[in-house]
């Protein structure tokens, strides 16, 4: 007699709750390794693109860890991870997995790695979630019900002075992207408050979601980056755009509440040498 199948429902709150038990799960395996681990080092670490683009062992584990759960509860579902999972799929359904978004601050003990996860319909992200393990924090959305923090329903700010926007981004772990980024940054400081630099995308976006950011904007993110936390961020009220003010993608990557989404995308317009 063969085994039942498991029991699926696509709708996006369950879907929503589904990826932030995996999120959860797989954040708190890595949080607790990553503790016994200590000082030593002792990682498993290998690089990626550059020789600061750092996995580890912990990388890795989440990530088949989330596959394999995903396998038994979402059979023929896609799965897109950073750690090299390609599954294509047959339903329609597609998984971007994240294990530990922000590695080097996972490394280092700095506390605003997270893990993120999200899942879409065709082209349309219906649901996901990042939890940001060190500070024991649920970020979470399902299309059309809203951003949660911990349970909790979550706004972006109503900041509307450019000159007062508190903004986060992030960098390329190529030297050359990464100096040319920083002259762009250096020629719009004098239009913001100031600049965060948390280390994790999901965490940036799920931060303008919480209002703890006005805004966010970073180049050359890869879909499992932003996937789960430029929901959570729209669902929260913020704008999402690429730096022209369309679509959001990878490549570019903006959020920004309501009353600054305009005038931030006529600053990086302003200022980005590579517009000139």
């Amino acid at each position: 007699m063969r085994p039942a199948e498991p029991a699926r429902s696509d709708d996006p709150l369950t879907l929503r709750d589904l990826a932030g038990d995996l999120a959860r799960a797989a954040g708190t395996t890595a949080h607790r390794g990553r503790r016994s681990a200590g000082h030593s080092g002792a990682f498993g670490s290998s690089t990626k693109s550059t020789a600061t683009d750092i996995v580890t062992e912990f990388d890795r584990a989440a990530e088949a860890t989330i596959v394999a759960r995903l396998r038994e509860l979402r059979p023929g579902d896609a799965i897109v991870g950073e750690e090299g999972t390609a599954d294509p799929g047959t339903t329609g359904y597609a998984w971007f997995v994240d294990p530990i978004d922000g590695t080097t601050s996972f490394v280092y003990e700095q506390p605003t790695w997270s893990c993120s996860i999200a899942v879409a319909h065709g082209d349309t992200m219906v649901a996901g979630a990042v939890y940001l393990p060190a500070l024991d924090e649920l970020f979470d959305a399902a299309l059309g019900h809203g951003a949660r923090l911990d349970g909790r329903p979550i706004h972006v700010g109503d900041a509307t002075d450019l000159l007062l926007a508190l903004v986060g981004t992030g960098f390329s772990y190529q030297a050359d992207v990464r100096r040319a980024q920083a002259e762009h940054l250096a020629r719009l400081m004098g239009s913001i408050r100031d600049i965060r630099r948390f280390g994790s995308a999901a965490a940036d976006l799920c931060f303008v979601a919480a209002g703890r950011l006005d805004a966010y904007f970073e180049r050359y993110l890869n879909p499992w980056d932003s996937a789960a936390g430029e929901l959570i961020a729209r669902e929260a009220g913020a704008i999402t755009s690429d730096f022209s003010g369309g679509p959001p993608r990878p490549a570019e990557m903006l959020a920004a509440g309501p009353g600054l989404h305009a005038a931030f995308v006529a600053l990086l317009s302003a200022t980005d040498g590579r517009r000139a």
